[in-house]
């Protein structure tokens, strides 16, 4: 391997971290104390609405005395009061009469039966952000005809607080209520603001794109492997040019173009690599993956 060099589309400051925006957290709590009543609501308290409930607290965005989540599983509500601190319940209009920011985090089978009860009870000041995949914003029109709702896309990484979110405001939303939401979702990740249209796109991407991910990285750990190493040096090695390669694209030290440049050297180990590489189809296998994972979506929206 060549030794890196400047190149073209190097930027010598980053300016962004791996895991959001960094002023998010100082943002969603201004908004919160001053625009909302200062609470957050959960509907549904799973795995996703744990990330997202976890980050907000950690974040100081707000303190858990603040939260309040419902969930039918009396196992789960009480698993997130030990380990968030939040306030659990088994009433769905509990959540809507504490909160003016609330996440409706259900399956989507269970959206008919959550939102025909929520209907009577959503008031102008409620702002209602569905993470339910593939439930477009006309569904909530119809359902909840009087409430702002916004349609939101995290991913898996919200574990982390390194989600890529991406969100769409239905037609009872303010752009007041972007700022809100972009603040809060940046808490625990980055986000962006799309049409409603290319989010079946983002869920190919973004949403399923962890999967993928992780599947190239098995495959790159096997392949080392194969060619010597023990596994548990092929994963270290693997999981941390994952995470290196990463931040020096989401920092913005390279493009992708400049950093397969900065890595390699005439004749050396990058560009023998390189040449196998651009001679297979992965470029196109990768497009029949992510279309694939697209039609699926539409399909399971009912837009197909």
């Amino acid at each position: 391997m060549g030794r890196p060099r400047s190149v073209a589309g190097q930027v010598t400051r980053p300016d962004r971290s791996l895991t959001g925006r960094g002023g998010g957290a100082y943002e969603a709590r201004t908004v919160l104390e001053r625009k909302m009543n200062g609470w957050i609501g959960f509907i549904g308290g799973g795995k996703m609405a744990e990330a997202i409930l976890t980050a907000l607290v950690s974040s100081g965005t707000v303190p858990a005395a603040r939260v309040v989540v419902s969930d039918v599983s009396a196992e789960r509500r009480a698993h997130l009061t030990r380990t968030t601190g939040a306030t659990t319940t088994d009433n769905n209009l509990d959540v809507l009469a504490r909160a003016d920011v609330v996440f409706l985090a259900v399956k989507p089978q269970q959206l008919d039966e959550v939102t025909a009860q929520l209907a009577p009870h959503v008031r102008d000041a409620h702002l209602l952000l569905s993470i339910a995949a593939g439930k477009r914003l006309d569904y909530f029109s119809k359902q909840l005809p009087t409430g702002r709702v916004v349609r939101v896309m995290p991913n898996i990484a919200a574990l982390l607080a390194a989600s890529a979110n991406a969100y769409c405001l239905g037609p009872r939303c303010t752009q007041g209520d972007s700022a809100t939401v972009r603040a809060l979702l940046d808490t625990f990740g980055r986000s962006v603001e799309l049409p409603e249209a290319q989010f079946d796109a983002v869920t190919a991407l973004s949403g399923s794109g962890p999967a993928f991910v992780a599947y190239w990285t098995d495959c790159a750990v096997r392949a080392g492997v194969a060619l010597g190493l023990q596994e548990a040096d092929a994963r270290s090695l693997a999981y941390q040019t994952l995470l290196g390669t990463a931040r020096l694209l989401t920092e913005g030290i390279f493009t992708p173009e400049a950093l397969i440049a900065a890595v390699s050297s005439a004749k050396g180990t990058t560009v023998a690599g390189m040449d196998v590489l651009t001679r297979t189809t992965l470029a196109t296998d990768l497009q029949r993956t992510l279309t694939a994972a697209a039609t699926r979506s539409r399909e399971l929206s009912g837009s197909a």
